[in-house]
């Protein structure tokens, strides 16, 4: 024990601390799904439909084959396994079609994984899947959304007078839109390692994963077997952006395989089978209405909203088109809504959550409506969107979701101030336009746990269901830990991805980590405080309420005397050293809920268009988010910085596209493009903080900013540049070309 001299706390919330992840990084220290290698390991390799929709009437396995040791069908699985479960959504209907595990008497799409083929090598199992023989039976596909064909999901909300507000309106405003299906493109494909101990019966799997707890539920329910048969072991992920928040179908018979074989499995999907059978994001068409008063007031939405959901139901193919229908009034405070959604089946490769999930389409349907309502006012498209802005929180919107807290009109203010638009000059044979686009970003919700624990030598070990697949967790948690402890954090050290090992969580998506996850570790840092303030004063002889925290790492008496945490640490272990009723160790489980936070935004851009080819240049662009309290700008930028590039590659060149067979002709990137560098314009970031009360940080979400307001401001300036034509991405040069052409004839 010491007499110490008390200095200021230390405060790292809020400071850039560098990412510590990068170093072991960019040292190739890590293991990626692929570089697992165990004793006696086998591979597999799928046969996959070349047919959108076709029924299969025979499947047969070549005798023999070199190096082949099994293969697999829907008929060796019909008794072990059970399609994927589904996640329905409020007031949803859900048809009862979830996605096999193999295909099993017709193939919904085009990939769909028929048999599984397992052999010593992965060359050796290709080579024996091209000897599989199918049989199939093609049928016509189907591919149009508004047909009227079979639904997957329904769901329909309508608040408040909606008819009255459209009859008294003067002015109504209709838009449509489509946007396209879009390839996750992570830089690892999807990939799983399966293997079954007899003896215990646990069955070991390795999945490229956004977290271990979602996979592990997921396939207990496809498997057939409880969850503590089942150990689910997250190593490095090389992105996911969404797209590995589902554990892939083909996961489940490659459990069956080692379960059968004995010995250990590994899948790991190639860059075409990424293409073809991952699951695909956004893929939306929709029908917008918005009725105005004659000084600009929205008084009513309407729309209808057409989401192709592909040829099955995967776990959260329902969620995205959910959410987009319940944002459709943005921003706004618009007092009544009417929004009807269709997830219409198509024989594609089902949809799933892409980064944003919903928002994106949401804020560019809703935020190109809004432009067009400024042109047929004649109002400045700014003064429109101030006029209408949500000013009161918390906000319930007539669609149902609650907004925690926001500021929407600072951010719009802060977007218009660094644009300068008007330092844009236009030169002939030029075309310069200029747009804005607001968005809100449902975030967190429901529980996230943590266990920590202080070690007897004072280092802290946290244990998060949260798991990071880039987005720089271990850096964010540890200096969230460290101002609350007053250590180094090079003292706390992470624990993910081990669902043997971490506490049980909810999982990494939606925005949600540091709201939910990093709640949790901070609860479980207030309790090991609150045990430390026990301990310290039993070792000081003093009271209680006398003993305060100071750094670094010391408690202190009111008298001056101290002990370090590291010598509490050490006597927590200690029973001899404790006071009564005290138990030994040191940690803390820990589990936080909240209801949903909402982030929100306000984006700008500025185009330029050669009328002569149809070019398009991104001039500028400017992203102001508020994600509450932001725990390291430096992280957070980067966060926007990301999804803002994934928000050009949407608004300028991606676009997974079928032909009228359904067949991907944009199955390599030979085909589909995805932005580089010589793509991104100067991107002027900042942060608005309107703290959330719903958690002990007072933080929302930030991972998804980028990709939900930069669709909405390009698409404003394209039309802007087009005077007032609205086309829908990407913007191409013939796209664009060819309505320059329409307007001028």
């Amino acid at each position: 024990m010491t007499t110490a001299v008390v200095p200021p706390r230390r405060q790292l919330i809020g400071q850039s601390l560098p990412r510590r992840e990068d170093e072991r990084i960019l040292a190739g220290q890590t293991t990626y799904l692929d570089d697992i290698e165990l004793p006696r390991l086998a591979h597999a390799a799928f046969v996959r439909s070349p047919h959108a929709h076709a029924r299969v009437t025979a499947v047969r396995a070549p005798a023999s084959a070199p190096g082949l040791l099994a293969v697999i069908t829907a008929d060796e699985l019909r008794e072990r396994t059970q399609a994927f479960p589904i996640q329905s959504a409020p007031g949803m209907q859900i048809a009862d079609e979830p996605h096999p595990v193999l295909a099993h008497g017709e193939v919904r799409y085009v990939g769909q994984a028929v048999a599984l083929v397992v052999a010593e090598t992965r060359a050796l199992a290709e080579d024996a899947a091209e000897l599989v023989e199918v049989e199939y039976e093609p049928t016509e596909p189907l591919t149009d959304l508004r047909a009227g064909g079979p639904w997957l999901t329904r769901w329909s909300r309508s608040s408040g007078d909606v008819g009255g507000a459209f009859e008294r309106a003067a002015h109504v405003v209709r838009t449509s839109h489509s946007i396209p299906r879009l390839v996750a493109s992570p830089m690892e494909t999807r990939g799983v390692v399966a293997s079954a101990d007899a003896g215990p019966g646990l069955l070991t799997m390795w999945v490229s994963a956004q977290d271990p707890h979602r996979p592990l539920s997921q396939l207990a329910h496809a498997l057939r077997r409880p969850q503590d048969t089942i150990r689910v072991i997250v190593p490095d992920v090389g992105g996911a952006f969404g797209s590995k928040g589902v554990v892939a179908p083909e996961s489940a018979a490659v459990a069956i395989a080692a379960i059968d074989l004995g010995r250990p499995v590994k899948w790991t999907e190639d860059r075409l089978e990424n293409f073809l059978a991952a699951y695909q994001g956004r893929g939306v068409e929709a029908d917008v209405e918005l009725a105005l008063d004659a000084d600009g007031r929205m008084l009513a939405v309407r729309a209808r909203i057409f989401a192709d959901v592909g040829g099955y139901l995967l776990t959260t193919t329902a969620i995205p088109p959910y959410t987009m229908a319940m944002l459709m009034t943005g921003a706004y405070d618009i007092g009544a809504a009417d929004v009807e959604l269709v997830g219409a089946q198509t024989h594609r490769v089902p949809t799933g959550p892409y980064r944003g999930a919903g928002r994106p389409e949401a804020a560019y349907a809703l935020e190109i409506t809004v432009d067009a309502a400024a042109r047929a006012l004649a109002m400045d498209p700014v003064e429109l969107r101030r006029k209408n802005l949500i000013s009161q929180f918390p906000h319930q919107t007539p669609l149902g979701f609650t907004y925690d807290s926001g500021d929407y009109e600072r951010c719009l203010a802060r977007a218009v101030d660094l644009a300068n638009f008007t330092a844009l000059g236009a030169r002939r044979g030029r075309r310069v336009g200029t747009g804005l686009g607001m968005y809100v970003e449902r975030a967190g919700g429901m529980w996230e746990s943590a266990h920590v624990t202080v070690e007897p030598d004072g280092r802290v070990i946290v244990r998060s269901g949260s798991n990071p697949h880039g987005q720089g967790h271990e850096t964010v948690f540890a200096q969230m830990v460290a101002e609350r402890l007053d250590v180094e954090p090079s003292d706390v050290v992470l624990r993910f991805g081990d669902s043997a090992v971490v506490p049980r969580g909810v999982g990494s998506f939606a925005s949600r980590s540091v709201a939910m996850g990093g709640s949790a570790i901070l609860l479980a840092i207030d309790e090991i405080r609150e045990k430390c303030v026990k301990i310290a004063a039993h070792l000081l002889e003093a009271a209680e309420d006398d003993v305060g925290w100071a750094t670094p790492a010391m408690l202190t008496a009111g008298d001056g005397r101290a002990v370090s945490l590291r010598e509490v640490a050490a006597a927590a272990y200690n029973p001899s050293r404790l006071p009564a009723g005290i138990e030994p160790g040191l940690e803390a489980n820990t589990r936080f809920a909240s209801d949903q936070v909402f982030s929100s935004g306000a984006y700008a851009a500025a185009v330029a268009i050669e009328e002569a080819t149809g070019r398009l240049e991104l001039l500028r662009l400017v992203a102001i988010d508020d994600a509450g309290v932001v725990v390291n700008p430096l992280l957070a930028e980067g966060q926007v910085i990301g999804g803002v590039a994934q928000g050009i590659g949407a608004s300028l060149v991606e676009e997974a596209v079928y032909d009228q067979a359904n067949q991907l002709g944009t199955a390599s990137y030979a085909d589909y493009s995805l932005i580089t560098a010589a793509e991104m314009p100067h991107v002027d970031t900042d942060f608005v903080a309107s703290p959330s009360p719903l958690n002990p940080l007072g933080v929302k979400g930030i991972g998804e900013g980028g990709a939900i307001g930069t669709p909405a401001a390009i698409g404003n300036a394209v039309a802007n540049a087009l005077g007032g034509r609205i086309v829908d991405p990407p913007y191409t040069a013939e796209k664009i070309w060819n309505a320059i052409q329409e307007e001028a004839a």
